[in-house]
């Protein structure tokens, strides 16, 4: 985008140029600096240039357009043979014409110092001038900052304002909630002879709330489109796709241009593609959306990480369409650099498995142990949501239960076999790399595995005629404190992971502003996020903020007796009942595991009586 800014001498060409440069963050250039000496000279004494001084200079100024390609020259340009010569094999070239009255200029001209114009030639300046007709023209009889804004209205009044690339589920309900908050978008779908063709055009023609967007499926037309610096969010698959996408569109941006990947990437292949747009001085945001296709429409939990300035120009697009919490405040905040927001996503849904498994267990105890019904489980998960431990979870999953087909409940219809998208694998992989014990996220995980091998399960209960044991029922009392306690130590882990992640690799994450933007719109908000967010100022261990932990310990154990004895497993809650044992009885098996590594490998100790002294090494034998 080359913008020549053009006036008298006076109309604040300069002022007006630099501003607007910083604006759209572009170069600036004073056409004043590219006169001759010889030309400033003649000024200087009060003559007024003719065509052939101007010829060179305005040669100059179009030269320099053409090098740079994205730029704004403050330049008078008060005759159309000048203007041509300017705009000579410019293909995006704009013209902001600032238009003043003879009075009104002649009174700030008497005012500058130390300019080689005198006021005197602003007579000749207004004999010369032919006002285009063309072009945006604003009025310079007001404020700077007015002044702007009406240019950058008018620069953007045939563009759309914000692009989205991918009509999936989740990309349709984020485009209805951007239009609905009023912005002008651009949808590019990709084509697909016989399977999708004119996709965006077809859902725009669907709702009303797309009155003023383009559909798109051709990519260039797409980015040509929009207004700069372009914003552009991409709802693809990660991996690969997310690349391919980024590769046809780099020729087409330009710098300062923006993309923001709204997918479930990894956060590392964040950092990656962040370094390597930069090349190309494209910004790139990794950005984390929870809500499901209803959050996506209605407001989702949206965490934007990678360059400051990035998000704040993205800022208002992102925070209008975000769930709000208690305050009304958004539920999207600049998460931090680099890879952070793709980060602290991916462990999001690493505590949201270890919730579900954790209602599912829950499920099943009563299920198979009590001997309820869907509808009698469903009743209870209700009280629990009334006394405290309300939940996204916990209230789907309530309702899920009523579901019936026929005379069937639902769930008695749905195989036994999760799926999962990779997330908590990602989860429990860095786990192992910073050394933080989220153990629940990776018994969820894990559990999800299992599942996936229905015909051995199958096989293996005929083969040794396994059943539920029948036994004592399961406490609902009990079963409740064991699900709250287990929910904390979840949550704890989880929150210990991402403070890890900080530490690591210098984030400086606000944890207490993560909680408050999961409060709402994202699928593990609940009763207890809404806590955590005072107690993440003083820290992440919720344990000790915890005062009848022993007596919820003593119920947690008796539901993973009856667990165990009754054949249900319930992997989640024995994960915390042992992380639990483990730092609360401190009961010593480390010591016996360094002893075995110092015994055949020489790995050495530390010793009781001097815990930071040196290595010790035995020759056991």
């Amino acid at each position: 985008m080359i913008i020549f800014v053009m006036g008298v001498c006076g109309s604040g060409k300069s002022t007006i140029g630099d501003a607007l440069a910083q604006k759209l963050n572009i170069p600036f250039f004073d056409g004043d600096d590219f006169h001759p000496q010889e030309n400033i000279d003649k000024m200087s004494k009060g003559e007024p240039l003719n065509d052939n001084d101007r010829a060179g200079w305005l040669a100059a100024l179009n030269a320099k357009a053409k090098e740079e390609k994205n730029a704004i020259f403050a330049c008078s340009a008060l005759k159309e043979t000048y203007r041509t010569i300017l705009f000579e094999g410019l293909t995006n070239g704009h013209l902001v014409y600032l238009k003043g009255s003879y009075e009104l200029i002649d009174k700030r001209m008497k005012a500058r110092k130390n300019h080689f114009m005198p006021p005197g030639l602003l007579d000749s300046q207004f004999a010369t001038l032919e006002e285009p007709t063309y072009g945006i023209q604003t009025s310079i009889d007001q404020s700077p900052d007015l002044i702007i804004k009406d240019i950058m209205n008018q620069l953007t009044a045939d563009k759309q304002e914000f692009g989205l690339i991918g009509l999936g589920v989740m990309g349709k309900s984020l485009a209805r909630n951007l239009a609905g908050k009023g912005f002008k978008l651009a949808l590019y779908n990709r084509f697909v002879k016989d399977s999708e063709e004119k996709v965006a055009e077809k859902f725009i023609e669907e709702f009303d709330v797309f009155n003023e967007a383009k559909g798109f499926e051709d990519l260039k037309a797409f980015v040509n489109s929009l207004a700069r610096p372009r914003k552009i969010f991409l709802m693809v698959n990660a991996g690969k796709i997310t690349d391919y996408v980024i590769e046809d569109l780099k020729p087409l941006l330009e710098e300062g241009d923006i993309i923001i990947d709204g997918g479930n990437s990894h956060f590392k292949d964040t950092e990656r593609r962040i370094d390597e747009l930069a090349k190309n001085g494209l910004h790139f945001v990794g950005s984390g959306v929870s809500g499901g296709e209803e959050g996506a429409l209605k407001g989702p939990s949206i965490m934007p990480g990678g360059h400051q300035e990035a998000y704040e120009k993205i800022a208002p697009y992102l925070e209008a369409i975000a769930a709000r919490d208690a305050r009304g405040n958004a539920c999207c905040t600049y998460i931090g650099k680099g890879g952070s927001g793709h980060f602290v996503k991916m462990i999001h849904n690493g505590i949201e498995y270890a919730e579900m498994q954790l209602i599912a267990e829950s499920y099943a105890l009563l299920r198979y142990v009590n001997g309820l019904s869907p509808e009698a489980i469903s009743g209870v998960f209700d009280e629990w949501m009334k006394a405290g431990l309300s939940s996204y979870l916990l209230e789907t999953s309530q309702k899920l239960l009523l579901k019936k087909e026929g005379e069937d409940f639902l769930i008695d219809l749905i195989l036994d076999k999760a799926g999962n998208k990779g997330t908590g694998s990602w989860t429990t992989v860095v786990m192992a790399e910073l050394g933080i014990p989220a153990t629940m996220i990776s018994s969820a995980l894990f559990a999800r595995y299992i599942s996936s091998f229905k015909d051995k399960r199958t096989q293996y209960t005929a083969h040794f005629n396994a059943e539920t044991k029948s036994g004592n029922p399961i406490n609902v009392e009990a079963l409740k404190e064991a699900y709250a306690l287990a929910r904390l130590v979840n949550h704890q882990q989880g929150f210990e992971l991402i403070k890890r992640a900080s530490d690591e690799f210098s984030w400086e994450l606000n944890l207490s502003e993560l909680a408050r933007i999961w409060t709402n719109g994202c699928i593990i908000r609940s009763e207890l996020m809404e806590g955590l967010i005072g107690q993440l100022k003083e820290g992440t261990d919720f344990l000790l903020n915890t005062p009848n932990i022993t007596a919820q310990l003593g119920s947690l154990r008796e539901v993973a007796v009856t667990a165990i004895t009754s054949g249900v497993s319930v992997p989640c809650h024995l994960s915390a009942v042992d992380y639990l044992n483990a730092h609360l009885y401190n009961h010593h098996t480390a010591n016996m595991i360094q002893a075995q590594r110092d015994f055949f490998g020489a790995h050495t100790y530390k010793r009781v009586d001097d815990p930071n002294g040196p290595s010790h090494h035995t020759i056991w034998e």
